[in-house]
């Protein structure tokens, strides 16, 4: 399976809230989407890992994903070492991204930050031949993806370059809504949490429409990058 966009998350919803517009736009332009969930949410108070999987799968049938996976690692306890690391590399060469985007580098939830070094550290690891990995039982080729870029999270950052989702935002919202069981819902009995607000979901939008602001469009999604952007040429700055 060759993909151009593999976009990671900690969590089923994290792709979803913070770039699920930007993959949108993607996809309308043809390119290839696959999302890969690190966990199955298990310790999010709301809900169950099951409802989580119906969700997450409804999410991705919405935006069109090409496929989703998950590694299933420990929920608030994976952590980015060598068993992880291979995990994650078998599933980078088993896609072959072009580019991921993946958790913020810092953030509340400290699985974000912690996802974010795996991703980055098994995305270079993945280009090292004498890293023997394989797939359903076949051996595996070196691949590093050429891009790598972080989405913004629940902490507000400078982002290094956003991406105008304007045509996407409600596209966006219909996604982030698949996951009833964790968002506003004022008939639930759940426990409410910091995400389970209504501030929560109009946040979504307003920061949205905060960051295309920036940029003189109605709404946008941030990411931060580490290494320098470049361009081909001036004039494709906007």
């Amino acid at each position: 399976m060759k993909v151009d966009i593999l976009a990671i998350g900690a969590h089923p919803d994290d792709v979803e809230l913070a770039c699920s517009g930007t993959l949108a736009k993607e996809i309308a332009a043809g390119k290839t989407v696959v999302i890969l969930d690190l966990t199955k949410g298990e310790l999010g108070t709301r809900g169950t890992a099951e409802i989580r999987k119906k969700e997450a799968a409804h999410a991705a049938d919405i935006l069109g994903v090409a496929a989703r996976f998950n590694l299933d690692f420990a929920d608030g306890f994976f952590q980015n070492d060598r068993t992880h690391q291979e995990k994650l590399i078998a599933y980078i060469r088993h896609l072959q991204p072009e580019m991921v985007l993946c958790n913020a580098v810092e953030d509340r939830h400290p699985d974000h930050g912690r996802a974010a070094a795996l991703v980055a550290e098994s995305c270079f690891l993945s280009g090292l031949q004498k890293i023997n990995t394989s797939y359903e039982g076949h051996k595996q080729q070196h691949w590093r993806p050429k891009q790598l870029y972080h989405y913004i999270q629940w902490n507000s950052a400078t982002p290094d370059f956003v991406v105008d989702i304007s045509t996407q935002m409600e596209l966006k919202l219909k996604v982030v809504k698949a996951y009833s069981s964790q968002f506003y819902a004022p008939d639930s009995t759940e426990p409410e949490t910091p995400i389970s607000t209504a501030n929560f979901l109009n946040s979504i939008k307003y920061r949205a429409a905060d960051l295309g602001r920036l940029i003189g469009v109605d709404y946008a999604e941030g990411f931060t990058a580490s290494r320098l952007v470049g361009v081909n040429a001036i004039s494709d700055l906007l």
